[in-house]
């Protein structure tokens, strides 16, 4: 027979820690990105000039590419513009605002990879076997985790 109290702080406990997940998935992006801004510029761009080398980009394709690149950094800018709201305004926002804050901030990521994916959609239908084979890497693992073995 299961005992009410033991049932209770279980309970409890994944509820306390689905709140402090969900608070620092709300907050850690505001400190990350207001931070620092010009370093996260920084690191678009060298996210940008790394996916470049990695999928060998041809002149063909370079007129592609340039849009993908801007629309990388257009949405960039966007969610730098918003985390830097977001940063200004912490101390004033109540617990709605903050909320409303970051659905901001996750409705301009989401924006931002709905404008991608048509131009990427553009540019790997004119890849070669091989630079698809890359992309499908980089975008599966990242740019950190990027590997051919095993």
């Amino acid at each position: 027979m299961k005992q009410p109290g033991n049932h209770f702080t279980y309970a409890s406990t994944r509820l306390f820690a689905t709140v402090t997940l969900a608070a620092t998935m709300a907050f850690a992006p505001t400190l990350v990105f207001a931070a620092d801004k010009d370093a996260h510029e920084d690191r678009v761009e060298l996210r940008i000039k790394d996916m470049h080398a990695k999928l060998k980009i041809t002149a063909e394709q370079e007129p592609q590419w340039v849009l993908v690149a801007t629309v990388m950094r257009d949405d960039a800018k966007a969610m730098d513009a918003l985390t830097q709201t977001r940063f200004d305004h912490a101390k004033d926002m109540t617990a709605i605002d903050d909320l409303k804050s970051y659905g901001e901030i996750a409705t301009a990521h989401a924006d931002g990879i709905n404008k991608l994916t048509p131009v990427f959609t553009t540019l790997y239908t004119n890849m070669s076997d091989s630079q698809k084979k890359e992309a499908d890497i980089l975008f599966r693992h990242g740019p950190h985790k990027h590997s051919h073995k095993g």
